[in-house]
C-alpha cells in the first residue's frame, strides 16, 4: 500500500510539475479593442446593400421602412490592412461600434497601432496568461437513451411538481406557456413558422444529435471565440436554451416557437470572464443581423469580471456605455428583437441586471415562479438612466428543458425565462407581420399584468400573448 500510494506521488508530483513548467514557459496573449475614427476607404455604400448584407436582411429593414445607414458599412479595409501589417492577428470587427478586436504577445504593436490617424482609442479586453485548459467532456459518450426520452425532475423544486403534465400538446412545459397565454397563437397556426431565431450564448453541447432536437430547423453556426470551432462541442447553456422554443415533441415536451429557424452563434468563453465576450458578442449580433434574423435571444450578461478593475459600474448602464449594451441599443432601428435576460443576481451583492440587460429599445426578461411570483434570483432594475428594467417576466424557475444526455429536465434562472418568452415573440410578429420591432416591442409590454404601475422588480410584468 505505501509503495502504490509513493508511486502515485511521484507521478502527481511529476504531472504537477510539468504544468508548471507549461505555465512558466508560456507567453501571455493580449486581446484589444481598437477604435476607429471613421470608415474612410471602405469598398461599400449604403446605396448597394446587397453587397453585405443578406436579402432577408435588406427585406426585413424594407418592410419596416428602415434605411441602410452609415453604421451598417463594414470596417475599412484600408485601416484593417494598417492594422494588420503591424504583426497583430485580426480576430473580428464591429461595423456598428466602428471597432477591431486584435490579439498579439507585443503589446508594443499597440503602440504603433495607438498612433495611427484614424485610431481614436485602444482597450485592452482580455489578458491570458495560462494555456487555455479543455473542459474534458467527451463528447461521444453522451447519448443513454435515443428512444424514448426520460425525465429527471429537479429534485428541490418538487414542491412544483403539480405543474408537471404530460396530458395535453405541451406536455411537461405546458406550465411555462399557458402562463405567458401562449396558446390562442399556436392554435391558429403561428408557431414561428418563416421567422428566423438567432441565439447567442456559450455553446450548444450535443444539440446536433439528441433526438428530440433532431428536427429543429438549424440555418447555420458560428464561433465567435474561437474562429472556426464547433459550437456543439462547448458549453451546454445554449443547448438548454434552444429547447425552450424549439423542442417539438407533442405530449411530452413542446417549445414555444417549434416551427421557427434557428442560427447558433457562440460569443461566451465558459473559461473566464472578460471584456473581450462583449466584443465577441458585438460580432454575433451583426452576424445575426446580416444573415436575416428578427428575433434574438442571449441569456448571457456581464457585471462581475474576472479582473476587478473591470467590473461594471451602476451609472455605465445607460444602454450606450458598453459595446454589447450599444450594440443591442441598435438592433431595433435594424428592425430585430432583442429578448435578454435580465440575469440571476438579486441575492447575490450587486443584486442588479447586466450588460447588455441594460440596452434601449429591448425586451429584458425577468423570472417568476410557476406560481408567478418573483423568484429571489431575478435581477432588480432599472437602467442607471431611469427606464423601467426588466421590461417583463416570463417563467425562470422549474422550466422544462432538455438535458445534455438527451433527456428532459428542469432548471432554473432568467435564462431559461428570456427564451421561453422570445419563442412567443417570434409567433405573435408572425401573426403581427406588418408592424415594426418597436410596436411589437411595446404591445407586448402594455400586455403586461403589471403594466399599471411598472417597477424594477416586475417592469410591466407577464404578458399575455392571447390578448
Amino acid at each position: 500500500m505505501k509503495k502504490f500510494f509513493l508511486s502515485t506521488l511521484l507521478v502527481l508530483t511529476a504531472v504537477a510539475s510539468t504544468h508548471a513548467q507549461e505555465e512558466q514557459a508560456f507567453t501571455p496573449i493580449y486581446k484589444y479593442r481598437i477604435c476607429l475614427k471613421d470608415k474612410k476607404g471602405t469598398a461599400f455604400s449604403v446605396k448597394h446593400p446587397e453587397k453585405f448584407l443578406s436579402q432577408k436582411s435588406i427585406e426585413r429593414r424594407r418592410k419596416q421602412k428602415l434605411k441602410v445607414n452609415k453604421t451598417d458599412l463594414p470596417v475599412s479595409q484600408v485601416y484593417l490592412n494598417d492594422i494588420q501589417a503591424t504583426g497583430v492577428t485580426i480576430l473580428s470587427t464591429s461595423k456598428w461600434n466602428n471597432t477591431v478586436l486584435v490579439q498579439t504577445t507585443d503589446t508594443t504593436l499597440i503602440d504603433q497601432i495607438a498612433a495611427f490617424k484614424f485610431v481614436t482609442n485602444t482597450k485592452r479586453v482580455a489578458i491570458y496568461t495560462k494555456p487555455e485548459m479543455k473542459s474534458g467532456i467527451n463528447r461521444f459518450s453522451r447519448i443513454v437513451n435515443d428512444s424514448v426520452p426520460r425525465y429527471t425532475p429537479m429534485p428541490i423544486s418538487t414542491r412544483y411538481s403539480q405543474y408537471d403534465s404530460i396530458h395535453n400538446v405541451y406536455g411537461l412545459a405546458n406550465r411555462q406557456i399557458e402562463q405567458i397565454n401562449g396558446a390562442p397563437l399556436h392554435k391558429k397556426g403561428y408557431r414561428g413558422q418563416g421567422m428566423t431565431i438567432a441565439i447567442i450564448d456559450g455553446g450548444f453541447y450535443n444539440a446536433d444529435i439528441i433526438p428530440m432536437l433532431k428536427d429543429v430547423r438549424i440555418l447555420g453556426t458560428k464561433d465567435f471565440v474561437t474562429p472556426g470551432g464547433n459550437v456543439y462541442e462547448n458549453e451546454s447553456h445554449g443547448m438548454m436554451v434552444l429547447s425552450c422554443m424549439a423542442t417539438n415533441s407533442p405530449n411530452l415536451f413542446v417549445g414555444t416557437a417549434p416551427e421557427a429557424s434557428y442560427w447558433l452563434l457562440r460569443s461566451e468563453d465558459g473559461g473566464s470572464e472578460q471584456i473581450v465576450e462583449e466584443d465577441n458578442w458585438a460580432a454575433a449580433i451583426e452576424f445575426a443581423d446580416s444573415v436575416g434574423a428578427d428575433v434574438v435571444n442571449t441569456s448571457l450578461g456581464y457585471s462581475i469580471l474576472d479582473r476587478k478593475e473591470d467590473n461594471v459600474k451602476y451609472w455605465e448602464m445607460d444602454g450606450h456605455q458598453h459595446i454589447s449594451s450599444n450594440s443591442a441599443s441598435m438592433m431595433a432601428s435594424k428592425g430585430m428583437i432583442l429578448c435578454n435576460s435580465a440575469g440571476n443576481e438579486a441575492s447575490k451583492a450587486w443584486k442588479l441586471i447586466s450588460v447588455p440587460a441594460d440596452a434601449e429599445d429591448v425586451l429584458t426578461v425577468g423570472a417568476v415562479t410557476p406560481a408567478g411570483v418573483n423568484t429571489l434570483f431575478s435581477s432588480l432594475g432599472n437602467s442607471s438612466d431611469g427606464r423601467i428594467k426588466p421590461d417583463v417576466m416570463s417563467q425562470g424557475e422549474y422550466c422544462t428543458v432538455m438535458n445534455v444526455d438527451g433527456t428532459i429536465t428542469h432548471a432554473n434562472g432568467t435564462s431559461f425565462a428570456s427564451p421561453i418568452l422570445c419563442g412567443m415573440v417570434a409567433c405573435y410578429w408572425q401573426a403581427n407581420p406588418k408592424k415594426t420591432a418597436h410596436q411589437i416591442m411595446e404591445e407586448i409590454r402594455q400586455r403586461g399584468n403589471n403594466v399599471e404601475h411598472p417597477n424594477n422588480v416586475f417592469g410591466y410584468g407577464i404578458p399575455d400573448f392571447g390578448k
